[in-house]
């Protein structure tokens, strides 16, 4: 099966809209949580998301800060003033769709969650040390996460073994072999300096993971933060991938 695994849309609808459109075909969509927060089109990326048959979707801590869960003092000002006001506009269905969401499920041999397998919502893989701790604990091959805003892997080769990254190639299949850690990157807010838009397909029939990245019009949704009043950083810092 042909998977779209995505990560960190953060409301931005063009950027989904672009992968959406590139990525096809695919036969399931995966979303590694934080769906909303940041951008523009909270309702919008939603109801798109939500449209797929084939969909698994995870709950993340910018979700959960919109649903009124995570207190607003735990984020900086800009992701406070985008939660507080995403929760204002958020229709009381996708509301409903959010807090139906699990921070964490299995899809055997994969493990999928919003930060890390061991902490589902706020813990950041981002190291080798991070790595191993969460692979000392995963009781499937592979774990997928978002939650970083970078693309990412790591492998450990034998039981126990030490952890490191793996280079991360774009736009060619990497054989899977198990005790491995992913992440697609972000769709809506990439942060490797790189502005596009972030994410891979996965085949799991053959095991492999493809990242990729798509263009969107960063102009367009820059435009949209300014107008809905959102914190200009969050459109500057589109531009540039930061």
């Amino acid at each position: 099966m042909r998977v779209l695994v995505i990560s960190d849309v953060h409301s931005n609808l063009t950027a989904l809209e672009s992968v959406l459109d590139v990525a096809r075909p695919f036969q399931a969509l995966w979303c590694l949580g934080d769906t909303v927060g940041y951008g523009p089109d909270p309702n919008e990326c939603v109801e798109l998301i939500r449209s797929f048959p084939n969909l698994t979707c995870l709950i993340g801590n910018h979700d959960q800060a919109a649903l009124g869960v995570i207190p607003l003092t735990r984020f900086n000002s800009d992701a406070q003033d985008s939660a507080a006001w995403t929760r204002r506009i958020m229709s009381s269905e996708n509301i409903a769709y959010l807090e139906s969401l699990p921070s964490r499920l299995v899809i055997d041999p994969f493990t999928l969650a919003h930060g890390s397998p061991r902490q589902p919502i706020w813990e950041y893989i981002l190291d080798h040390q991070s790595a191993a701790r969460n692979l000392d604990d995963l009781r499937t091959d592979y774990c997928l996460v978002g939650h970083s805003h970078l693309p990412l892997i790591f492998h450990r080769g034998t039981n126990n073994g030490p952890v490191s990254p793996t280079v991360v190639k774009w736009n060619e299949p990497m054989q899977l072999v198990p005790q491995m850690i992913l992440n697609p990157g972000s769709v809506g807010q990439p942060r490797d300096l790189d502005p596009r838009a972030a994410y891979s397909i996965l085949d799991t029939d053959n095991l492999t993971w493809e990242a990729r990245r798509a263009e969107y019009d960063i102009a367009q949704v820059q435009d949209r933060i300014m107008k809905a009043g959102l914190p200009p950083r969050l459109a500057q810092r589109l531009v540039a991938g930061w």
